[in-house]
């Protein structure tokens, strides 16, 4: 049974607590697009941050009082929404955040990461459509040399026997 079992993860401290760390990681980040902290940490975060800047493409009243809710700092919300009206994040639907490992902590061993903000574009992937029609434009000739091939086989195997005989008729 689940009852009384909160979602979300706790990082090892109490709920006020947990909230005002994840706050200030969140703000952290928007203010210098880099941190380093800890993998549990900055996978708690990522969440929080995506949400925010899907607010702020959506740029309206509602999504902004959201994100200062979440935030507190509203300076810091009036830049992000800024930089998304700019068209920052225009063409990504997700994944706004990077996470890079960087290996153990030598005091404890914890997993330390940073955490960035993605600025570039979104590579397009080619149609699928153009891709099947050049491979079917390319298999046609391939069936042609495939038809060439055997008779090719055919004519070699008859000269070499014919070389054969010639040997077998010398050596006797």
């Amino acid at each position: 049974m689940r009852h009384n079992k909160k979602h979300g993860m706790k990082l090892g401290t109490d709920a006020s607590h947990t909230k005002a760390m994840k706050r200030g990681l969140v703000c952290a980040l928007f203010e210098n697009d880099r941190i380093k902290t800890l993998e549990q940490r900055a996978k708690a975060i990522r969440g929080d941050v995506d949400r925010v800047i899907t607010w702020a493409k959506k740029g309206d009243l509602a999504s902004r009082r959201l994100a200062i809710a979440k935030i507190g700092n509203p300076d810091l919300v009036r830049e992000v929404f800024e930089k998304a009206s700019q068209g920052m994040w225009a063409d990504r639907n997700g994944g706004y955040t990077r996470i890079m490992k960087l290996g153990p902590r030598k005091g404890d061993a914890a997993e330390v990461v940073i955490i960035e903000l993605v600025t570039e574009a979104v590579k397009k992937k080619a149609p699928k459509s153009s891709v099947t029609k050049v491979a079917k434009k390319a298999a046609a000739p391939k069936a042609k040399e495939a038809e060439k091939v055997p008779e090719a086989v055919e004519e070699a195997a008859e000269e070499t026997a014919e070389a054969a005989g010639e040997t077998d008729g010398a050596a006797e």
